[in-house]
């Protein structure tokens, strides 16, 4: 059994590509990669003798996003947000209750089977546990190259050299290719699952917390690799995690989601050093300093997160909102869902009444007045 990541092997160059077996063509390097517009996705709470629909819990609630070609997007927000199911709902693993997915300026919505089978391979997963997602059964060399004999790219000569060559890039062994998944480390395994995603040459990857099951010398490793597949190949990555500093890594953009919405979509640089929504500035609050003579002030919400089955009206936030207790708890809050709005002359877009080009007033104070009363954690 080998229990240490693989770490000496060097990369390859890019393997050549396969036919594209009817794949759309790319579009222009400036048109996004992916929009996602007014996405909505609800479950049915099934209960009673006759399992009727008794409530729905209400996972993604009027999403609005932008993948551009080339980038990382960074998906972050606690546990229970959505931001695993707006990926999958990107991948058309589940369908959307509404809203439109648009893949390289293409509506896939509704599209299924024969006509959904062509973006299938353009858009592949890495998963958060990768021997969950792996084949017990199969060697790797079988589990990596399933995708190519699904959609007939290539003879069985080419489809083994294409395995080989995703191995060797991803740092993986010629011999490890007979073995067999519970022989390997946490480490080797995820670089397993992203030779098993990219071995389609995708345009799109989602990565569900990819590292967030794995120890911290491997998650840079991991990371590192990510990153240096980006440049390589041309990837473009949606990148789900809920560990800021993660984030902020290997991100180019970065959107904040809470219960169900994006609360805030701002340039990585940009929404670290200057914040605007108080959910976004509790959680920066939250990521430890690696020096022990520095101390970050600390945001502490109160309560719980709401039950995406009842969320609470107007502002999803408003119940924790350390900047609507500071305002006297303008009704507007409670009232009134907040659009994601922009910054003045910026893309820093964010969904608060106090925030963003025509914020709305409290008490007779100025929009700009509340913005200094919730100055970002430093």
């Amino acid at each position: 059994m080998s229990g240490q990541p693989a770490t000496g092997a060097a990369p390859a160059s890019s393997p050549g590509p396969l036919p594209r077996s009817g794949a759309p063509a790319a579009s222009p390097a400036g048109t996004p990669l992916v929009e996602v517009r007014n996405l909505v996705k609800h479950f049915p709470v099934r209960g009673g003798i006759l399992q009727r629909t008794v409530a729905l819990v209400q996972a993604v609630d009027n999403v609005d996003l932008e993948i551009r070609r080339g980038e990382t997007l960074g998906l972050v927000g606690e546990s229970g947000c959505g931001k695993t199911t707006v990926g999958r709902l990107i991948l058309r693993l589940i369908d959307p209750t509404s809203g439109s997915l648009l893949f390289d300026g293409k509506d896939i919505t509704r599209l299924k089977g024969a006509a959904l089978k062509p973006y299938r391979r353009r858009m592949q997963i890495i998963f958060q546990d990768p021997y969950a997602s792996l084949d017990p059964r199969l060697p790797i060399a079988e589990s990596i190259g399933d995708g190519l004999r699904i959609h007939g790219l290539g003879s069985r000569k080419d489809q083994r050299e294409k395995v080989r060559k995703m191995m060797d890039l991803v740092g993986l062994a010629p011999y490890h290719a007979r073995r067999y998944p519970h022989e390997f480390s946490g480490g080797q395994r995820q670089r397993i699952g992203i030779a098993r995603a990219l071995v389609l040459e995708p345009d799109l990857v989602v990565c569900d917390e990819p590292v967030s099951a794995l120890d911290v010398s491997i998650q840079a490793q991991v990371l590192n690799l990510l990153k240096s597949l980006q440049r390589e190949l041309g990837l473009t990555y949606l990148f789900i995690a809920h560990n800021m500093g993660v984030v902020e890594h290997i991100s180019d953009r970065v959107a904040v989601m809470y219960l169900g919405k994006v609360a805030e979509l701002a340039e990585r640089q940009d929404l670290f050093r200057n914040a605007q929504h108080p959910y976004t500035q509790a959680l920066l609050s939250a990521i430890p300093i690696p020096d022990p003579q520095l101390r970050r002030r600390r945001i502490i919400l109160r309560g719980d997160v709401p039950s995406p089955v009842r969320p609470p009206s107007g502002c999803r936030f408003h119940p924790r909102c350390p900047l609507r207790e500071e305002l006297g708890n303008p009704k507007i809050c409670a009232t009134e869902v907040p659009g994601l709005l922009e910054m003045a002359g910026t893309t820093h877009a964010v969904a608060c009444h106090f925030r963003g080009e025509g914020a709305a007033t409290s008490g007779g104070g100025a929009a700009g007045d509340a913005s200094s009363q919730a100055a970002p954690a430093t």
